[in-house]
């Protein structure tokens, strides 16, 4: 309920700045919101905008699924191993400030224009947030809680499941959580070019023919899912990371 109502907040004052610009601009090139509302209420309910929706949720969703697949485990090992941090930490530090979208032709080369490509490109970028958040968040582990579990006898598996995981996974969900946005703006630049499906592509296809209430009602359904996203990673941070909101309540 406090979600909905901070969202429902947020909606009110983006909605009342947004009328007064387009009152300013003539509501030409800006249309009235409650027009871009009613504009996002008819692609609804047209079986295109879905499937623009759903070719755009599937690489979002994919490409999460597969940075936090890979980056996860490996920051994992990073923090902890001192000879995988040394070999491989010069290699991610040296090209993590890289801008990872000007390699975009170079995957459409190697992959192809089809899903493979954009949602390499989208798990390459947000894979390096949570890679390097979750290895920072295992380093800054104190010695004494690792001495603590095998003082009392702890195994490596238990070192891993009481101290490795629960210091590494509010990190890594942060990062994963804070990276939707991230990977809905890659999302956009990817589907803006070398496809025909997506909401990115609606919303530069609407452009390109002047269409701006088409536009706005993409930019609304690319908001919305982004949001969505963002709640869903949210939900999987207090699943597996209740301990944390435990203690928040205390």
């Amino acid at each position: 309920m406090r979600s909905l109502a901070r969202y429902g907040l947020v909606i009110l004052v983006m909605g009342v700045l947004w009328k007064l610009a387009a009152l300013a601009l003539g509501g030409v090139i800006l249309p009235d919101p409650e027009d871009a509302v009613a504009a996002l209420a008819r692609a609804m309910t047209t079986q295109i905008f879905w499937e623009h929706f759903g070719v755009s949720l599937y690489r979002s969703v994919t490409a999460m699924g597969l940075a936090w697949i890979i980056a996860f485990p490996l920051g994992l090992v990073m923090g902890s191993v001192k000879r995988v941090d040394k070999l491989l930490a010069p290699f991610v530090f040296l090209t993590y400030p890289v801008p990872k979208i000007v390699l975009l032709p170079v995957f459409l080369l190697l992959l192809g224009l089809g899903d493979t490509s954009k949602i390499a490109m989208i798990a390459l970028i947000l894979g390096y947030q949570i890679l390097v958040t979750t290895r920072d968040g295992v380093r800054s582990i104190h010695p004494k809680y690792f001495d603590s579990v095998r003082s009392l006898g702890g195994t490596s598996s238990d070192v891993l499941r009481e101290v490795l995981l629960p210091a590494a996974l509010p990190h890594g969900f942060t990062s994963l959580r804070l990276g939707t946005g991230v990977s809905v703006a890659v999302l956009f630049f990817v589907e803006s070019f070398a496809t025909s499906r997506g909401l990115g592509y609606m919303i530069m296809d609407a452009w390109g023919a002047m269409d701006y209430l088409t536009m706005f009602a993409g930019i609304l359904g690319m908001s919305i899912m982004g949001a969505a996203l963002y709640e869903i990673a949210n939900v999987f941070e207090r699943k597996a990371c209740r301990w944390m909101f435990l203690r928040a309540k205390d």
